[in-house]
Parts: C-alpha cells; sequence; structure tokens
C-alpha cells in the first residue's frame, strides 16, 4: 500500500548504522507506515543528542523485532 504522506528519506547516517548492525533487513520487513514513522521522528529532532537517542531506539527495537516505538508488534 502507497503511503499517503510525505515520505521521509533515510539519510545515510542512518542506513550506516542499520548496516554496521547487520539490522537493514529487518528494517525492511517493516511496513512502509512504520519506517517512514521511524525516519520522521528521528529527523525531526532539533538536537544531535536527541536524534542520537532516537536512532538508538530505533536500533534496539528493530533488534528485538517485536516492538514499535514502544507498541507490541507482530510482523
Amino acid at each position: 500500500m502507497a503511503l499517503t504522506r510525505q515520505i521521509n528519506p533515510m539519510t545515510d547516517w542512518v542506513r550506516g548504522e542499520l548496516v554496521s548492525r547487520g539490522l537493514t533487513e529487518a528494517y525492511e520487513a517493516r511496513p512502509d507506515y512504520q519506517r517512514n514513522d521511524y525516519l520522521g521522528w528521528i529527523s525531526q529532532a532539533k538536537l544531535e543528542t536527541t536524534r542520537r537517542k532516537r536512532l538508538d531506539k530505533m536500533l534496539v527495537e528493530l533488534a528485538r523485532g517485536s516492538v514499535c516505538m514502544r507498541m507490541v508488534w507482530s510482523g
């Protein structure tokens, strides 16, 4: 299903973190809306420290596999 809201681009920084931690496949397994929400949530942070914290949260959730934005998810 195509998203009807603005598509958030993935930065090289986020892509590099996914690759270096081996989480690209887990990220790509998520539905489009979840991936878009994660990228928007990270990029909208005003401070670099907040962007880092949000990216780390996404990476932990992808590694766990059963959570998205602190909600239970069963993909």
